[in-house]
């Protein structure tokens, strides 16, 4: 059935499956950049950025830098079942990473991920995609990119392109409905963004020490064979 979408309530997130070359001017070695999108349920207004991987810093960083890029922050953000965000999948209670539960408690906002198998609780990430894909993707796939930041430029001009461009079944673009509908609505971006941080359970070892990132930390000895938080 068609859904309603209100104004700054939704924003849909997810991964383009097409990446884009990066060549190593140095060494001649190649590799895929990933395309995060993010489009609002509302006015379909739409955000994408190159990263090198799908990994967590780079998911809460595109989180970030898109709520920048709109200049506020959506009720609730709707992403798939990525095992960077998403720690366990299930349809009524998924248990997200510990620090994408973070950056939802930093910007006040809910995350509620799309039901496991459910492509159509997500659709408008699956057309945002599909847009980005066609009118900005497609127009690279002839050029030769030798940094993340030189694509992200070509990248952020064609999105300004496709955001302006006019619907086919109503009046105006995403853009101009953004402005009208969704900014209106958001709510504001707190006084500093917010930085990752790395949140893992570790086994406290016999001699009272942790292991984290090759490195050895001392603990309190009574918790000696604990789990704990790091």
């Amino acid at each position: 059935m068609r859904q309603t979408h209100r104004a700054g309530e939704k924003l849909f997130v997810d991964y383009a499956g097409a990446t884009v070359p990066i060549v190593n001017a140095s060494t001649g070695e190649v590799r895929e950049a990933q395309i995060f999108v993010a489009v609002w349920g509302a006015s379909n207004y739409t955000f994408c950025e190159a990263t090198w991987s799908q990994r967590l810093p780079d998911w809460l960083g595109s989180h970030v830098r898109a709520f920048e890029f709109f200049g506020g922050t959506p009720t609730m953000v709707i992403p798939d079942n990525l095992k960077s965000g998403v720690h366990k999948a299930c349809r009524y209670e998924p248990e997200l990473n510990p620090s994408y539960q973070q950056l939802a408690a930093h910007y006040d906002i809910a995350v509620i991920p799309a039901r496991p198998y459910k492509p159509k609780d997500k659709a408008k990430a699956e057309v945002g995609v599909q847009i980005i894909e066609r009118w900005i993707l497609a127009r690279l796939r002839h050029q030769t990119f030798f940094s993340l930041a030189e694509l992200n430029q070509c990248i952020r001009i064609l999105l300004e392109q496709a955001n302006q461009k006019p619907f086919k079944q109503r009046p105006g673009n995403r853009k101009q409905c953004f402005e009208q509908l969704d900014k209106p609505a958001l709510a504001p971006l707190p006084k500093h963004p917010y930085q990752y941080t790395d949140i893992k359970t570790a086994k406290v070892n016999v001699d009272y020490h942790i292991q984290y990132d090759q490195h050895l930390y001392s603990v309190p000895h009574h918790l000696a064979g604990e789990k704990v938080e790091l």
